[in-house]
């Protein structure tokens, strides 16, 4: 991989970590599309780079978790997505990720849902709450429906953000701990990845993988201002039908 190609990459991630249309799925188009084979490094490159547009996070949210009682919550909702991610590691790794299909796939069925959902519950009021109003069951429920994003093309934040609305959890609570949960999911995702491959880099991948981490985080810290005061008050309808227009536009004019 070029550092060009890395950068690309990183930007592409930096822009799509925070919308409901799958970060890793959009890295995986974006590598079939640049023809980056899909080698074990690059992988990984696709699961390390998150960990940049994750700290972008842990910058802009840094107060919120020094909070014990908000740590408490995501450290509960992590859970779920922890017991699934280690034990569906392997089958993830070998089968899913670089899996162009199963992107495509879960692209599609997740833009339906998306779309069915906010028709279904109106696009809902804009109750006002925060975060520390998430009661530990309904945390360790959003950690459940996050855990269904191991799946490429699924999104996580999608995941999330739909399970917290179907629970009851306002717009604005669940947008903002869904990036919170973010964090301790992407530092074990990638902790994880890097202790089982790590050998599998050689001296000249860590330039590529250093430079689409920085760009990640340059792009998502610009970024997550913008994308989190929209979603916060508009549906996930449009990201819906978007998902779907990139399944079906990469289907006819890709594979």
């Amino acid at each position: 991989m070029s550092i060009f190609h890395a950068v690309i990459l990183g930007i592409v991630e930096g822009i799509t970590e925070f919308l409901p249309v799958s970060s890793t799925g959009h890295l995986i188009l974006a590598s079939d599309l640049l023809r980056i084979a899909q080698t074990p490094f690059v992988k990984s490159f696709e699961i390390a780079i998150q960990l940049g547009a994750i700290l972008a996070v842990i910058a802009l949210y840094h107060d919120k978790l020094r909070d014990v009682a908000i740590l408490k919550k995501v450290a509960i909702a992590f859970i779920p997505t922890g017991v699934v991610g280690l034990l569906a590691y392997k089958l993830v790794k070998t089968y899913l990720i670089g899996n162009t299909s199963v992107v495509l796939a879960s692209l599609t069925l997740g833009g339906m849902l998306l779309i069915a959902f906010e028709l279904w519950t109106g696009g809902g009021s804009e109750a006002r709450g925060s975060v520390k109003d998430i009661s530990a069951r309904q945390a360790f429920a959003i950690g459940c429906a996050q855990s269904v994003a191991v799946v490429p093309g699924v999104s996580r934040s999608a995941a999330t953000m739909v399970g917290g609305l179907a629970i009851g959890i306002p717009r604005a609570s669940i947008v903002e701990f869904s990036f919170l949960l973010a964090v301790p999911t992407m530092l074990a995702a990638t902790g994880l990845d890097l202790v089982k491959s790590y050998a599998l880099f050689p001296p000249s991948d860590i330039a590529p993988l250093a430079a689409g981490f920085v760009t990640s985080f340059i792009v998502a810290l610009l970024a997550v201002s913008f994308l989190l005061r929209h979603i916060r008050t508009n549906t996930l309808v449009p990201f819906g039908i978007y998902r779907i227009l990139v399944a079906c536009v990469f289907w006819l004019a890709v594979i």
